[in-house]
Order: C-alpha cells, then sequence, then structure tokens
C-alpha cells in the first residue's frame, strides 16, 4: 500500500491537493519554486525538499503539476529533476496539462528507468480542488492507473483511463477545446440578457439547469457578475493549452475556427495584461 508521496508544484490547484492527501493520512514531501507560498502546507504536515529530486528520495508515487511544457520538462529531465535520482518501481503522475508528445517523452524515459507515468491532467479548477471532486483524465499502462486509482480518488470524482501514454493530455486538450468556445457563448448570454434590461442572475436561474447549462455557465458566470475574476485557471495558461490544442490539430490536419477564434480573444486579454486573472475576465473584453 502506497504511503509515501511526493508533490512537486503547489499552486492554486496543487495546494488543495495536497492538503486532501494529508487528510488521507499520506506522508507527503512537496517542492514549489517559491518555498513561502508553501508554508500553510508545512503547517499541516507537509514536509519540504529543496529540490525535485530530494522530494523524490522516498516517495513510492510522484505527482507534479506544472504551469508550462517547459518547466515539466525541467521538473523531470533538468538539473536535480526527477530523472536524476529516480527508482525502478516508483510512479511519476503529471497533472499538467502539457503536450502529448511531452507525455511521451517521460513515459519512455521512465520505462527505461525501470519506472512508470502517468499523465493525468485535470479539469475542475481551484473550486474542484478544494472540494476534492477534480475531474481527472489519464493515459499510460492500464494496471498502473489501477494501482494509483486509490490515490486519485482523494481528490478526484470522475477519473477515467483513456489510454496509452499521452491519452490524458488529448483528452485534456478535447476538454479545453470545448470551454474555449463555450466561455464565448456564456459572455454574450450575459451581455445579451443585460441590454435586453433583464437581470442575468433571475436568467442564469432559467438557463443553467436547462439545454445550455455547463460548468462555465453554473460556476464562472456568477463570478462575471460580481466582479471576481481571480483565478480559479489562469488565462496564461488556458493560452497556452490552446496553443498546444491547434498545434496537435495542425499536425492532425484537423480546422478549428473556433478555437482560433477563441485564441485570439484571450491572446488581446494577455496583451492588456489579464494574463494572471482567471478565464471568466473574457466578459471584461465586452464591457469595453
Amino acid at each position: 500500500m502506497v504511503k509515501n508521496i511526493a508533490f512537486i508544484g503547489t499552486g492554486v490547484m496543487g495546494r488543495s491537493i495536497v492538503r486532501h492527501l494529508l487528510k488521507a493520512d499520506y506522508n507527503v514531501t512537496i517542492y514549489t519554486r517559491t518555498k513561502s507560498k508553501a508554508e500553510s502546507l508545512l503547517t499541516e504536515g507537509a514536509v519540504w525538499a529543496d529540490t525535485p529530486s530530494k522530494a523524490v528520495d522516498v516517495a513510492e508515487v510522484i505527482f507534479t503539476m506544472a504551469g508550462y511544457p517547459a518547466d515539466v520538462e525541467s521538473i523531470y529531465f533538468g538539473e536535480n529533476g526527477i530523472f536524476e535520482s529516480g527508482k525502478a518501481g516508483q510512479i511519476v503522475v503529471d497533472m499538467t496539462t502539457s503536450s502529448p508528445e511531452l507525455a511521451k517523452m517521460i513515459a519512455n524515459r521512465a520505462t527505461e528507468m525501470q519506472m512508470s507515468s502517468i499523465d493525468a491532467p485535470v479539469s475542475g479548477g481551484d473550486v474542484g480542488a478544494q472540494n476534492g471532486i477534480l475531474s481527472i483524465m489519464c493515459g499510460g499502462d492500464e494496471i498502473v492507473f489501477e494501482k494509483i486509482q486509490p490515490i486519485l480518488q482523494v481528490f478526484g470524482k470522475d477519473i477515467v483511463y483513456q489510454g496509452v501514454a499521452g491519452a490524458g493530455q488529448h483528452t485534456k486538450m478535447a476538454n479545453q477545446i470545448a470551454i474555449a468556445t463555450n466561455m464565448i457563448g456564456v459572455c454574450e448570454a450575459i451581455v445579451y440578457a443585460e441590454k435586453a434590461g433583464l437581470d442575468p442572475r433571475t436568467v442564469l436561474s432559467s438557463i443553467a439547469s436547462g439545454a445550455a447549462g455547463s460548468w462555465s455557465l453554473s460556476n464562472l458566470a456568477p463570478r462575471m457578475l460580481e466582479g471576481d475574476f481571480k483565478p480559479g485557471f489562469y488565462v496564461k495558461h488556458f493560452l497556452k493549452d490552446m496553443d498546444i490544442a491547434l498545434s496537435e490539430a495542425e499536425m492532425m490536419e484537423l480546422e478549428l475556427p473556433g478555437l482560433k477564434l477563441a485564441r485570439s480573444m484571450y491572446n488581446e486579454l494577455v496583451t492588456k495584461g489579464y494574463g494572471d486573472k482567471g478565464t471568466q475576465v473574457l466578459y471584461e473584453k465586452y464591457q469595453s
């Protein structure tokens, strides 16, 4: 039975996931670039490590959750990275939304070292992480997936094995594509209601539970109306995800005009300094 876990990257969602693991009585060693941001977790029982390689020293399962593919590559392959000190039998689980090709690279290197790898990006934002109900999309060896599933159930609800290495990341791309154009629809529905002289909150009470219903409509539209643009998921990271999806689509010779439109709108927000806001800040574009 797994008892010792390393968790590298304790940002908006990672912090909540570590809390769930601690409450479930796992021994959790953590590393993140800015130690001060992890102080609350250390107070709650997590153990600090100075580098990713030190964090994985006694871990049976190693979780990573970073911002960008370059960060993931550094954590695994860089100096003081996971593969510098990884041991046979350890399982690495990358929960970053990253490229399918990088997931395959990690899996191949893990196999060379007699380790195992699962790519397991998540959906559900800060709220899902806090409530322990994240959707988790997994790629890799199915036997390894089954082995770590009890751990994933500590902070996840819909946990689905999608296929071989990279399949989890491809599934997350499909998720992000669906969200990208949906966010445009959510914003336009609200501004239409406002221009029509309706109370948008009352409108939401009707449409959120009908055919137009979506996670974004139920969870992010109320934040838009409150002017709450704190990040459950950063605009800059969403833009990164859309770039990955468009790159993958290009390799598959697949045209995605809706995704391209959403990408251009979010890119405009980044150029205006909204990169560190939550994705619901798209609503601001309609107020100018």
